[in-house]
């Protein structure tokens, strides 16, 4: 039988075989190894980092377009720098892997975003190397600037560099960081990593700004022919060229699109060809050392060396466990078909959201950069005219919600809960202060897996509850979600429906999607023993437990709370035990969370006999693992809640 390409890299890159399959990436345990290659063979080492990341991301899934777009950026970067000394902030992080393949972590680039590996994106724990940790976009200037600040409050000398993608470039966040360096005119290096993508395409004026840059190059290519010309004059050469720069301004101003940079206090330089290795080693060689903020303009592909990823980028932003490119793929001929998996929370809130737009032109979709990710593509396609994609932009994202919503229609916000945590402002102040008709739909609630700390949705339910006028439900599995999106968005009012990422139960689906009770549970379960309240998902945990209960002869109501707030205190106090046990499970944390909501509307209406033991995320941030270990980890399974009920009932 042929041997497949897993299995000859199984045997030939990640075994005896590395040093062959890559000879001069074997040799690199640090950057000092990077310096030693020869200048000409660069190119080649950027040929052997990108097959290496294509090959290892077959076994461990990850991101794989944006990483193999920084190949020669990393490689170059490392070439030119000492980052001991010199400070280099990634903005998001993701697209970081060849600087951490480069910086000592080639040998555990098998565990990436495993349990117990490496991390996806960059931690300062992690490595040296690392100086600052990201996973959200935008914050990369704001960082390296605080940096080169405290370089020069410190009277140190290094080099503070930010490299920041042109969809980051689209968040406030980086503008705002801008102007203050163009104003501080600070020694520092801003790498503009221009691939037309974020994780799906570009949106608003900056991305058509930058394509107006490189149409602009002809002028630029220009003015440095008649530069040279005019300084070549004997004598007067210098001083007609000073002068000339004085039209020169003018006539720039008004053709060339780069001078906005320039107008903000930037040296700008490019665009560049940022896959030409040492092309950026020569430039960044030049303007190590230069004396104020520089921009540096760097063209790359997505997916760049890798057939179809450079075509379909969004695609190949992220790719599972068992990727390979299709050409290199030996399939067996009796292949089983695999059973078709449940509908994603994702697809299914698409799916209802168009059809319920379908009939109320009032709904509008927004999304802040996560067409595909949060499923409003399909959205937009069905509705060209109500979907808007305002890009890395989640503040902006709330507030245009909330004018929408003044004048009588009915937006409905999909963000990750994580990315709403960028908002909260304005979640506050311009919706729930107004009491404005906003629904939020938020995707990936919970753990999130392999992402890690910056991605795991775990701080929605304790940072929404507590904002007046904001109703907050969760639905437990995908049939439910449909009826909780209906009733968010039928509500008059901010309403935030939250929901995990991945795939539901396989539940059936009800038609028509009903409004749902505000503020009304479902007892899924009756017993006289114990009570268990779940919330969203974790409910079928609760489900599992309470039937290897009975077995042993426990009986356990369980309740789906569907509501965190406002709670269903009344439900919940009738199906008290006479023994008061109680136990809550939520996939968030426990500090101020759903159990904790429970714990406080139970003592100010005068339970104070019940016996609630809480589970959910300690205080602590969670690591990077599948769910189905951190699950285990955190207590958040039914073998923890059939634990912590024989715990409860002290039956251990």
């Amino acid at each position: 039988m042929a041997e497949s390409v897993l299995d000859f890299f199984e045997r030939n890159v990640f075994g005896e075989g590395e040093a062959k399959a890559f000879p001069l990436l074997h040799r690199i345990d640090s950057p000092r190894d990077v310096k030693d290659v020869p200048f000409e063979s660069l190119p080649q080492l950027s040929r052997e980092v990108r097959d290496y990341i294509i090959q290892t991301l077959s076994r461990t899934g990850g991101h794989l377009g944006s990483n193999l777009g920084t190949v020669e950026l990393a490689i170059a970067l490392n070439y030119v720098f000492n980052f001991l000394n010199d400070r280099v902030v990634w903005d998001v992080g993701h697209q970081a892997y060849p600087h951490k393949i480069l910086t000592g972590r080639r040998q555990r680039f098998d565990r990436l975003r495993q349990y117990g590996g490496i991390s996806g994106f960059l931690k300062i724990d992690e490595s040296p190397y690392d100086h600052f940790g990201a996973g959200h976009a935008s914050t990369s200037i704001s960082a390296a600037l605080g940096m080169a600040v405290a370089r020069d409050l410190n009277n140190e000398d290094h080099a503070c560099i930010a490299v920041i993608g042109d969809g980051a470039m689209t968040g406030g966040m980086a503008f705002e960081a801008l102007n203050q360096l163009g104003y501080l005119k600070k020694r520092m290096i801003v790498i503009l990593n221009d691939n037309d993508m974020s994780i799906s395409a570009n949106v608003g004026a900056m991305s058509g700004y930058l394509n107006q840059i490189i149409s602009g190059q002809f002028y630029t290519r220009t003015r440095e022919r008649i530069e040279k010309s005019i300084k070549a004059i004997p004598g007067i050469g210098d001083s007609i060229a000073k002068r000339a720069h004085q039209l020169e301004h003018i006539v720039k101003t008004m053709l060339v699109p780069g001078s906005l940079f320039q107008e903000l206090g930037y040296h700008y330089v490019g665009p560049i060809n940022g896959h030409h290795v040492d092309q950026l080693v020569r430039v960044f060689e030049q303007y190590k050392n230069f004396d104020g903020p520089v921009l540096i303009h760097v063209r790359t592909v997505k997916g760049k060396g890798l057939p179809g990823a450079e075509e379909m980028s969004e695609t190949y932003h992220g790719v599972k466990v068992g990727y390979l490119p299709k050409r290199d793929c030996v399939e067996p001929a009796d292949k089983p078909k695999s059973k078709p998996s449940p509908p994603s929370y994702t697809s299914v809130f698409s799916k209802s959201l168009i059809q319920l737009a379908q009939t109320d032109k009032r709904i509008i979709g927004i999304t802040a950069a996560m067409p595909t990710g949060t499923g409003l593509d399909a959205f937009g396609k069905q509705f060209p005219d109500r979907y808007f994609d305002v890009g890395i932009a989640e503040q902006h994202a709330v507030t245009f919600a909330a004018g929408m919503a003044t004048r009588g229609l009915k937006p409905v916000a999909a963000i990750y809960s994580t990315f709403l945590q960028r908002a909260y402002d304005q979640v506050i102040h311009d919706v729930c202060i107004q009491h404005l008709d906003v629904t939020f739909c938020i995707d990936r609630g919970g753990l999130v897996g392999a992402d890690g700390p910056t991605h795991h949705g775990v701080f929605d339910i304790a940072y929404l509850r507590l904002i007046p006028n904001m109703i907050v439900m969760s639905p437990k599995d995908e049939n439910e979600l449909r009826h909780m999106v209906a009733t968010a968005i039928a509500h008059d009012g901010p309403a935030a429906v939250r929901y995990p990422r991945g795939s539901g139960i396989g539940t059936s689906m009800d038609e028509p999607m009903a409004h749902l009770p505000i503020g009304r549970a479902e007892v899924v379960r009756q017993g006289s023993d114990v009570l268990l309240i779940g919330l969203g998902s974790m409910v079928n945990y609760m489900l599992t437990a309470a039937e290897r209960l009975a077995e042993e002869g426990v009986e356990a109501t369980v309740i789906n709370a569907r509501f965190v707030k406002p709670l269903d205190l009344a439900t919940i106090a009738n199906h008290l035990p006479e023994n008061g046990a109680v136990l809550t499970l939520e996939d968030g944390c426990l500090m101020g969370g759903f159990g904790s909501a429970v714990l406080e509307e139970l003592h100010s209406a005068g339970y104070h006999d019940v016996r609630i033991k809480r589970l959910g995320i300690q205080d602590q941030f969670v690591t990077h693992g599948d769910n189905k270990t951190l699950h285990r980890i955190q207590r958040l399974d039914a073998d923890a809640v059939y634990r912590g009920v024989q715990e409860l009932l002290d039956l251990r």
